[in-house]
């Protein structure tokens, strides 16, 4: 008679554990941190520029004297910041002009304080309120003609 041998099951081998990742995984992790650090970048850089821009305009606005002015500078910046977006812009005159300010929508400059920036460079006295909204209304415009954005 012939030997008897025991007989066992098949043993599986244990699962595998989450560590170390595969190779896949990584390059994901990777591609993932590129994107990231590339958002951060172009979020930062757009930002300084966008405060460079600020600061030129306040520069330019604080040595003016008060009154017509700080209304001429402010015009002259929004004409400089229009020949980007568009060389014929910076030629328009009056009415034109003022619309092209207003942009697609809105008639801030057209029918509210910006039309200041149309004749108050030529007035003998401005209320500084009133100066101030105007400039307030370029400041904003001109940031985002510099920015690209109609």
């Amino acid at each position: 008679m012939a030997a008897q041998l025991p007989l066992r099951d098949v043993h599986l081998p244990a699962a595998p554990g989450w560590w170390p990742l595969a190779p896949g995984w990584w390059l994901l992790i990777g591609a993932v941190v590129l994107v990231a650090v590339a958002v951060l970048a172009v979020h930062f850089i757009r930002r300084r520029r966008l405060q460079r821009w600020m600061a030129l305009f306040d520069r330019q606005l604080q040595a003016a004297p008060q009154g017509p002015a700080k209304l001429a500078a402010a015009s002259e910046l929004l004409r400089r910041a229009a020949r980007r977006l568009d060389p014929q812009a910076a030629q328009l005159q009056g009415d034109a002009w003022l619309r092209f300010l207003d942009g697609p929508k809105g008639n801030d400059f057209s029918g509210g304080y910006g039309h200041l920036l149309l004749d108050g460079g030529f007035r003998p006295q401005l209320e500084v309120a009133q100066v101030e909204r105007a400039c307030q209304l370029a400041r904003s415009r001109f940031l985002q003609l510099m920015a690209g954005r109609r």
